[in-house]
């Protein structure tokens, strides 16, 4: 067994990132739409703009989700592939 658990920290924190259902909820969404903006999510969700946002810089912070500012729009998506995987894997999409 590998005693050097503080290696896997990083790891450790992203899943507790996710363990929330809007997270999980923001994630799915974003692997089956690509991109979306936060009016669009917090229709979606119909929770408050801030709470959105909120969710989102969790996300972000983690390393999960980017944005990518239009004029005065962020479209966030899954930041990189290896994430996309580890997301499908917890939904069990192919």
């Amino acid at each position: 067994m590998d005693k050097d658990y503080i290696k896997y920290n990083d790891i450790a924190e992203v899943f507790k990132v996710l363990a929330h259902p809007i997270r999980l909820c923001i994630v799915k969404n974003l692997l089956e739409n690509g991109e979306c903006n936060v009016g669009y999510m917090q229709n979606c969700l119909e929770i408050p703009q801030s709470t959105v946002s909120q969710h989102l810089q969790k996300l972000r912070g983690a390393g999960i989700i980017q944005g990518r500012r239009h004029g005065l729009e962020i479209n966030y998506k899954i930041k990189d592939q290896q994430m996309g995987k580890l997301i499908n894997s917890i939904f069990n999409i192919e």
